[in-house]
């Protein structure tokens, strides 16, 4: 019986270890990663979500970053998965809501690099859209939206980092650190591809 309790003690101080790894120390991390591999990291805070953008909407007065990460979207989320063809903007930003990261691509990213962005994806797939977005040129966008896990009705943070390479490790890490910590927290089994 001791050991029951003491294996659960060790568990309780592993889970919150876990989330005060995930809390601001982590993200530090995440945005020191993406500035030393020569890229930009913005860290805004997250817009109200509300089911008021069209499907084809390309641009909404309360979208704070561009590629938007937060606020008004469409009522109904992209299905997960790798695409060939650019996803609509407000769906995006539905499946991020749902906790769900975006990589998007530009039009320059040279074919090597979408081959590498499509491995990454290939390897972990659950709760990521990847997509051409032409408008980004030779940049390809990390994207979330997220809420304190200790306050998930909370003030949020929407996340954006563009670089002009592949950088595996920050692109890891940012998978990693802010998917499933959406506003709407979708259990992580929902979020794969096939799925919307």
């Amino acid at each position: 019986m001791l050991a029951l309790v003491g294996a659960a003690a060790l568990a309780a101080v592993a889970v919150v270890g876990a989330v005060v790894l995930l809390g601001g120390d982590g993200e530090k991390d995440v945005a020191a990663s993406f500035r030393e591999a020569g890229c930009t990291f913005e860290a805004v805070p997250a817009v109200e979500g509300v089911h008021s953008a069209k499907v084809d909407a390309t641009s909404d007065p309360k979208w704070n970053t561009d590629p938007p990460t937060s606020g008004p979207h469409n009522e109904v989320p992209a299905v997960y998965g790798s695409y060939d063809e650019p996803l609509s903007a407000a769906q995006v930003v539905h499946n991020l809501e749902h906790g769900a990261i975006f990589v998007l691509y530009g039009s320059k990213v040279p074919e090597a690099v979408v081959d590498q962005l499509q491995a990454f994806y290939d390897d972990d797939s659950r709760g990521v859209l990847l997509a051409p977005q032409p408008k980004l040129g030779d940049k390809i966008a990390l994207g979330a939206w997220t809420v304190p896990d200790d306050n998930p009705t909370g003030e949020g943070t929407a996340y954006l980092a563009k670089c002009t390479t592949f950088e595996e490790d920050a692109f890891a890490s940012f998978r990693d650190t802010y998917r499933y910590r959406g506003p709407e927290r979708f259990p992580p089994e929902s979020l794969t591809p096939g799925s919307s």
